[in-house]
């Protein structure tokens, strides 16, 4: 599936950028399905990689949905083409969002989620670029809208980010305090963020940074969980968390034994 969203091409008129996505690896539950979440992986990842260890969680009650994302070139690699969600820079608060990226990208998710049945509860997450995804993908959910103003079609029930950063953090209090039903999302939707204290690649300031961002913005369920010695990548503890929060805030009937 292809999503196509306005650039501006070197003659400086608008061209229209192509995302055409990979291939989606789905871990059907192994119980009564109760939830469905997409989970967003990394810069030069798959969904194959984290279909596997999604696989071995003691969440039965979930079905898994690992789409891959478009291969683009990609700036901070001075445009070396690798699998991303959006086009990044450099990670400093002051790098501009590629907002056709990520909106294209929430797009998709939202459209992976739509032919789920209606008494199902409805998740995304993802690791680092995916858990940044993740997040913009919350803040179209409570928005009502995309960036481009596009009506936001699904209704998300929990958002996990792991390792990630919140995209548009500067402008979201004034966009949030625009929409009227946008208090009564941020209150109810809640969203865990996990956090290594010797991240070397997404800092750990940003992560803490994005829970008060999000938490000023008047999301009031924010969970943030830091981790001593934790680089960029995931350990047994953190995926343990997920779990718990998981069971806990999608009402699942419990982890398997």
């Amino acid at each position: 599936m292809s999503f196509t969203g306005p650039s501006l091409s070197s003659g400086g008129r608008t061209a229209r950028r192509a995302f055409e996505f990979g291939r989606t690896y789905v871990v059907r539950p192994k119980g009564r399905h109760q939830a469905t979440v997409v989970w967003l992986h990394g810069l030069g990842d798959n969904g194959s990689s984290w279909s596997q260890l999604l696989e071995t969680l003691p969440l039965p009650n979930i079905k898994w949905i690992c789409p891959t994302a478009p291969t683009q070139p990609i700036s901070v690699f001075g445009g070396f083409p690798s699998t991303a969600w959006f086009d990044v820079g450099d990670l400093s608060e002051d790098a501009p969002d590629d907002l056709e990226g990520l909106d294209a990208s929430a797009a998709h998710v939202a459209n992976l989620l739509s032919t789920e049945p209606d008494d199902i509860k409805l998740g995304v997450g993802g690791f680092s670029m995916g858990a940044a995804t993740a997040l913009y993908s919350a803040t179209c959910f409570t928005l009502g809208k995309y960036g481009n103003n596009n009506p936001y079609p699904a209704k998300l029930s929990a958002v996990v980010g792991l390792s990630g950063w919140l995209p548009c953090s500067k402008t979201l209090p004034q966009k949030i305090g625009e929409v009227t039903e946008a208090a009564t999302r941020t209150a109810s939707l809640p969203i865990l963020l996990c956090h290594g204290k010797v991240d070397d690649v997404v800092q750990y300031k940003f992560g803490e940074k994005s829970s008060v961002s999000l938490a000023s913005s008047g999301f009031r369920d924010v969970t943030f969980k830091s981790y001593n010695g934790l680089g960029h990548y995931t350990i047994p503890d953190e995926m343990d968390e997920v779990c718990a929060w998981l069971t806990s805030k999608l009402g699942l009937e419990g982890s398997s034994s």
